[in-house]
């Protein structure tokens, strides 16, 4: 299936590509020539040291950035990356300053007419980072075929992909090639744009509403669905920004049709690995996040202080690059109010449209709190 609505044939897979190819390669020459604002800046503030890396990049790299988010997760020191959709190449420079000379980043992208952007500055960034030899590549493929452009299976530690999954005619090629290239605990974190409802076909026909990132949206619940189903644990929502396309005429063709951009991280775990909730201590040693750790919506690690998590986020923090960053109490947790202090997780819907509301309503639940009220309150 390959959106969760209905199987798509080679005609219109290659029609699709065809028209993305166009769209980004010959009629958008910068940002500026969206007809949207599907593009629309991370909700989350941009930490400091992404600032700095993100200044770094060549402004004809930057002046081609298409993304819907910031893309930027933590712990990434000498990990492989791939870039699913890297265009340009900003994110991959971004994060290959991130990883360091001992990490890896990979891009790999369709449109050839981005590569060669991307390409041609890789000796000025290396230059510019002060790297011996590039620890960066661009590879022409498909995302939904990864196998066929060379990447090996369990070869990477960290996917990402920038508002580029909603350009795929195929989500479920995308999500199972995604699964078969990470490594046992590896990360699928990325960016894109979701709608509230399905998309008719004939929507998902305009070459304008597709390239804009509008018409190709999964519908948010067919996201967890398909994740699921191809092996990741149940995906996490980190953030999410209401898009409101800002266009009469293509607002008149979507009609009541809403659009978020939502970030999610999906990880793939062992076989058989354990689920139990448990208490859990954050160090406070990741780069740039010294003091607190903002796993996702729902979870926001300070250091020094216990916090229950539910058993994938258990899982999760255990199985993968995180495992050495934290401190586990696999112990059976008391009921509230019956002694124990610890912090507790927000209350957080996994619609990223009810996220939106939430965080601008602020009344989602302090993580700060806990079974024993406010942290610092008890806990001194």
């Amino acid at each position: 299936m390959a959106d969760g609505q209905t199987a798509v044939s080679n005609a219109a897979v290659a029609r699709v590509y065809n028209d993305v190819k166009e769209y980004y390669g010959k009629i958008l020459k910068t940002v500026s020539d969206l007809k949207s604002n599907a593009c629309v800046p991370s909700a989350k503030s941009v930490p400091a040291y992404v600032r700095k890396v993100i200044a770094e990049i060549h402004p004809d790299v930057a002046a081609k950035y298409y993304g819907c988010g910031l893309v930027v997760p933590e712990c990434l020191e000498c990990c492989r990356v791939l870039d699913l959709g890297c265009g340009s190449g900003r994110d991959c420079y971004m994060l290959s300053q991130i990883v360091g000379e001992r990490g890896h980043v990979t891009g790999i992208d369709m449109t050839e007419d981005q590569l060669e952007v991307a390409r041609k500055y890789v000796d000025y960034h290396m230059q510019r980072f002060g790297y011996k030899k590039p620890n960066v590549n661009f590879v022409q493929g498909y995302i939904e075929a990864l196998t066929e452009a060379g990447l090996e299976e369990k070869s990477y530690d960290v996917l990402i992909s920038n508002c580029v999954v909603n350009l795929s005619p195929d989500k479920a090629s995308v999500l199972r090639e995604a699964y078969r290239v990470l490594k046992d605990g590896g990360e699928l974190y990325f960016s894109d744009v979701y709608s509230d409802a399905r998309i008719p076909e004939d929507l998902k026909a305009n070459q304008v509403l597709w390239g804009e990132c509008l018409s190709g949206a999964l519908c948010w619940e067919d996201l967890i669905r398909l994740a699921e189903e191809v092996g990741f644990c149940k995906p996490r929502l980190v953030t999410a920004s209401t898009i409101t396309v800002s266009n009469e005429e293509l607002e008149n063709l979507l009609g009541d049709y809403k659009f978020v951009s939502a970030t999610y991280r999906l990880f793939k775990l062992p076989k058989g690995s354990e689920k139990k909730s448990c208490l859990v201590m954050y160090n406070g040693e990741i780069t740039g996040l010294e003091e607190s750790f903002e796993f996702d919506a729902q979870y926001t690690f300070k250091v020094d202080k216990e916090m229950e998590v539910d058993d994938d986020v258990a899982s999760i923090l255990s199985n993968s690059r995180f495992s050495g960053e934290f401190t586990f109490q696999h112990q059976e947790l008391k009921p509230s109010g019956s002694g124990g202090c610890w912090a507790k997780p927000k209350a957080v819907s996994a619609n990223p449209f009810e996220l939106v509301q939430q965080m601008g309503s602020a009344r989602v639940t302090p993580s700060t709190g806990g079974c024993c009220g406010d942290q610092q309150s008890c806990c001194q």
